[in-house]
């Protein structure tokens, strides 16, 4: 099920993405972006890389929690994952990320 890329403002005025769901949850957020421009960039890049699982870097806290960055082909992240208790939860949270990006719709906060 298509999710849905929300994109706002944080409290320091930057442009942010965040991606959700078919069920609501945030699956993916993005780093700040001082131009609205780049962050809209952000998520077209979400779309294009979500889909090649070589993209996604897997890698543990150091209180033993695992989660996951989106990366360019230029190895630049996108986006980041929460933190999951386990590494199949990680994966599974990966696979989230491609279902949910795939025909999602932008939804402009700004």
């Amino acid at each position: 099920m298509a999710g849905k890329f929300e994109v706002y403002k944080d409290k320091a005025g930057e442009y942010r993405f965040r991606l959700k769901a078919g069920n609501g949850q945030n699956v993916l957020a993005s780093e700040g972006y001082s131009k609205k421009a780049s962050c809209l960039n952000g998520i077209e890049s979400v779309k294009k890389n979500s889909t090649d699982e070589k993209r996604f870097q897997v890698s543990q806290t150091p209180s033993g929690k695992f989660r996951f960055n989106l990366t360019a082909t230029n190895g630049q992240v996108i986006g980041s994952s929460q933190n999951y208790d386990s590494e199949s939860n990680c994966k599974d949270g990966i696979g989230a990320v491609a279902r949910a990006a795939d025909g999602a719709a932008t939804d402009d906060q700004t």
